[in-house]
């Protein structure tokens, strides 16, 4: 027992001499661009939380007119409101989106389209994860119906208008966990719009409320997991950086582009998804 005491006190000790480094460690890459952003329009869904919020916010304090889009619009006003308290940023605006349903998708659209003649950047942020088993308002399992067809419709719907503003961006959040999966993002090319999958690291957020034995771990190691903050840094870099076109269709992570897995690479599986995609929701895309 006392041997036991011994080493449990010493590997205390280590964690409290090393924590500093390991938090350095663990809060990864930072976007270093000084690129502003007067003029240019952005949309970012599920930017009333977390990394979404966080991003929001640093593309607000570059000038950019951010539009807020998320099914919780009275925390979306929230949030708008503490970015253009911080930021002295007057356009930080919220719209209605809830993903897990077109018609809120398409009268998104419909209405953003109405209302600006530019869009620079889509960052399709907001996601959910380990939710009980349900459906969207459309009958798609939720997480495929929301992570994926959502944002994919999304992107449709908006990308006339990206073509148009181009150059342009569009920033997907992603994941490490790709790697257990068997599809990846479809690469626009020829249209001056630029696309990039983002992992954003292990970050302290929401998104885990639905798993009780994943709050408890985000919990107890909470002071080892990125902060909000740290998360968005990766969305920005692919946003922000100079001369990243080249590596449109790519994946990052921490602010660099990254390995990917080879089942991820699979052009068939893509176009079989990308095909299967516009099936499921009922529409064409040339």
């Amino acid at each position: 027992m006392l041997i036991f005491l011994g080493l449990l006190t010493s590997f205390l000790s280590f964690l409290y001499v090393t924590a500093p480094s390991i938090r350095k460690f663990f809060a990864g890459g930072v976007c270093r661009t000084n690129v502003q952003l007067p003029g240019k329009v952005v949309v970012i869904t599920g930017a009333n939380t977390g990394i979404g919020k966080e991003t929001a916010r640093e593309l607000a304090r570059r000038g950019a007119r951010v539009y807020i889009a998320c099914r919780d619009v009275l925390k979306g006003e929230s949030a708008a409101s503490e970015i253009r308290a911080d930021t002295k940023n007057s356009q930080v605006l919220v719209r209605k989106l809830d993903l897990s349903d077109t018609k809120s998708i398409r009268a998104f659209a419909e209405g953003f389209l109405a209302e600006e003649k530019q869009l620079h950047i889509l960052i399709n942020n907001a996601g959910v994860m380990m939710c009980p088993y349900s459906k969207t308002a459309d009958g798609f399992e939720t997480h495929l119906g929301v992570n994926h067809l959502g944002h994919f419709l999304l992107t449709r719907l908006l990308l006339g208008q990206l073509k148009e503003s181009a150059p342009a961006r569009v920033v997907n959040l992603s994941s490490v966990v790709h790697h257990a999966g068997k599809i990846r993002f479809h690469d626009l090319q020829g249209t001056g719009v630029t696309t990039y999958a983002v992992h954003p690291g292990i970050v302290r957020s929401e998104l885990v409320r639905h798993s009780f034995l994943l709050c408890l771990l985000w919990r107890l190691f909470s002071p080892f997991l990125k902060t909000a903050r740290e998360g968005a840094q990766t969305s920005l870099h692919c946003a922000l950086a100079e001369g990243l076109e080249p590596m449109s269709g790519k994946y990052f992570s921490d602010c660099r582009k990254t390995w990917v897995s080879p089942r991820a690479r699979n052009n068939k599986t893509a176009e079989r998804l990308w095909n299967v995609s516009c099936e499921l929701l009922g529409i064409q895309w040339e």
